[in-house]
């Protein structure tokens, strides 16, 4: 198994989540703990690409309320309603968030004030149930676009077993 992190930031974006997902299939190989992959997963996009703070926030109450998870980074927000904030959108719409200027974000909670852009992947499972949002702060606004959607919602298709 392969057990190290990559550090990806200096390849064009596509390749650097190429690799990676190469990477993460053959570390997650065998794998069937939702809370391993959670795990491994932020730890290697985090220090793949060097972010804030990259991470999951879980669903513990259908349709109400987040509680951090597995991360990567400082201190986050220990627990997030549906609906509020950036998490909270993504997890009351379905949909990813891709946030170029936080401040300017109705409702954004400011977990670590360095945060200027973001992104947040709804995470399924196979039943279709949500089950996390995947969140991911960098120091820059406009860090995240459409490519960044594209891999990371093909990343945590591992929990609905694509």
């Amino acid at each position: 198994m392969a057990e190290v992190t990559l550090e990806l930031k200096s390849l064009p974006k596509a390749e650097a989540y190429r690799q990676l997902a190469q990477h993460v299939r053959g570390v997650l190989d065998g794998v069937d703990d939702e809370i391993t992959a959670m795990a491994t997963m932020s730890c290697l996009v985090h220090h793949a690409f060097g972010h804030l703070w990259t991470g999951f926030y879980r669903v513990v109450t259908p349709g109400r309320l987040l509680r951090v998870g597995p991360y990567q980074g400082t201190l986050g927000c220990l627990e997030i309603a549906f609906g509020r904030g950036v998490c909270g959108a993504a997890a009351a719409t379905g949909l990813t968030q891709v946030v170029e200027d936080v401040h300017a974000f109705p409702g954004h909670i400011a977990c670590d004030g360095r945060s200027a852009s973001e992104i947040v992947v709804p995470v399924f499972d196979r039943r279709g149930a949500l089950i996390a949002v995947f969140d991911v702060d960098s120091e820059r606004q406009g860090t995240f676009d459409g490519v960044d959607r594209d891999h990371l919602e093909a990343l945590v298709g591992w929990f609905r077993g694509a």
